[in-house]
Parts: C-alpha cells; structure tokens; sequence
C-alpha cells in the first residue's frame, strides 16, 4: 500500500540518512518531489520514504 502524503510534510528517506529530513513539494501518485535541506530537490517514490513526525514546540 503506497503511503498518503501531502506537500508540506517531512520525511526522511532510509537509504539517504546523511540528507536527514525533507519536505515533500509536490505528490502526484507515488512520485514524491521532496526538497532536501542539504541537497537539492529529488523525485522519489512514495513508498521509498518514511514520515517524519513535527513535534509543536509550543
């Protein structure tokens, strides 16, 4: 079962670990544009990546 994303959430992908979290920008089926804070933007599939839970630091 592909996983439901949404732009705007963070995942990490498991076989990158050294580009830590990412924002997805776009999801269209299970290609996932994520934006990668050090690395540029990567196409993906959606079942190639794990959600990263934002915790409120309010």
């Amino acid at each position: 079962m592909t996983p439901i994303l949404a732009p705007g959430e963070f995942v990490r992908h498991p076989d990158w670990p050294d580009r830590g979290s990412g924002q997805a920008q776009s999801v269209i089926d299970d290609l996932v544009m994520v934006s990668f804070e050090e690395a540029e933007k990567v196409v993906i599939n959606a079942r190639n990546v794990e959600r990263q839970p934002v915790l409120d630091s309010a």
